[in-house]
């Protein structure tokens, strides 16, 4: 019985890892010609890593139950500008990259003064700002493509390592992982954003600022999504105002499917990181099989439904373990002096 509970408990945090080597292991077997290659992972790699970048920088609002539904704007209008900035304006690369942060950290603060300020709910502010985005990107292009010769400097950012078949975006969503890792379970600002997403009056009258917090969630959310569309420019090295939109349903797939992992019930750098790879390994096996392109999609709004139950039902089954340990916590304590007093009156 106990084994039994051992390998629950074991299947219930590391499922998306046993997956994962389930599927390259399935696929491997199938393709064994074309799946299990250099060529292919770092296809997949190059690609995903910016859906990766993109789920983390969503899975963090999540942390403290909010959504950010304009990071995929941000992502296209970053990658535009990326290019118009150095072709068109005639700025330097390092220059275009500072502004397009800068511009993905205003429209964050935004987001969170909308969010905490106005009260506006953040599924509609973001929904509202991610949209007025998109606007701007088309003005600025008019529909066109953003062409022209980018220094070598700048699309360096997107090359493999040297001597290595690992790209380099996957190395900077690793990166940001592992940063996000050491905030979430190292640092109290991680604590606070996961007490503001589970109990938001809990948090405040615990002493903590859940507006500065929540305000604080949005600009690195749009920090991220603005680094992902410098990489994803690099790649392409073509602006293009219908780039971004298609990565908003992936990326919410990949943190609400990590939120079962690792730390079952809660949005989480490595879950995130390792349901990306699951959808890139899957979508990368079927299309190898000779898979429509209409699966993918098809594929990821299924995955999306599935996230979105597995998530609402972990964080149940944690809520009722916290419940249950509080009740037999009161139980084993006894009630407290008060109320025996008044008992014996």
């Amino acid at each position: 019985m106990k084994q039994q509970s051992g390998l629950l408990r074991f299947l219930s945090v590391w499922h998306l890892l046993v997956l994962l080597v389930a599927l390259v292991v399935l696929f491997t077997v199938i393709k064994p010609d074309t799946f299990p290659t250099a060529f292919t992972f770092k296809s997949m790699a190059s690609s995903r890593s910016i859906n990766a970048m993109m789920a983390l920088a969503v899975m963090i609002p999540l942390a403290c139950n909010q959504f950010d539904l304009s990071a995929a704007s941000i992502v296209g209008i970053g990658q535009v500008l990326a290019n118009g900035l150095q072709t068109q304006q005639g700025l330097s690369w390092p220059a275009a990259c500072a502004i397009v942060l800068a511009i993905g950290a205003l429209v964050g603060l935004v987001n969170g003064l909308l969010v905490t300020r106005a009260r506006i709910n953040s599924f509609i502010a973001t929904l509202g700002t991610g949209t007025l985005l998109l606007g701007v990107n088309q003005w600025y292009t008019g529909g066109r493509q953003v062409v022209g010769p980018l220094p070598d400097g700048f699309t360096g950012l997107a090359a493999v390592v040297p001597g290595m078949a690992v790209p380099l975006p996957l190395i900077y969503a690793l990166a940001i992982a592992f940063l996000l890792w050491i905030v979430f379970d190292h640092r109290p600002l991680g604590r606070f954003l996961y007490v503001i997403g589970d109990n938001p009056r809990a948090a405040v009258l615990s002493g903590i600022p859940a507006d500065r917090y929540v305000v604080l969630a949005f600009v690195a959310s749009g920090v991220i999504a603005a680094i992902a569309g410098i990489v994803l420019q690099a790649q392409l090295r073509v602006g293009q105002s219908t780039v971004g939109q298609e990565l908003l349903l992936p990326a919410f797939t990949g943190a609400l499917l990590g939120a079962t992992a690792i730390r079952p019930g809660r949005p989480n750098p490595w879950g995130t990181i390792l349901a990306v790879a699951v959808l890139a390994v899957a979508v990368a096996g079927l299309s190898q099989l000779g898979a429509p392109f209409y699966v993918e999609p098809i594929f990821n709004g299924a995955m999306l439904i599935l996230a979105v139950g597995l998530a609402a039902w972990m964080t149940r089954r944690r809520e009722q373990r916290l419940a249950t340990a509080e009740a037999e916590r009161r139980r084993a304590t006894g009630p407290p002096p008060e109320a025996g007093e008044a008992g014996r009156a």
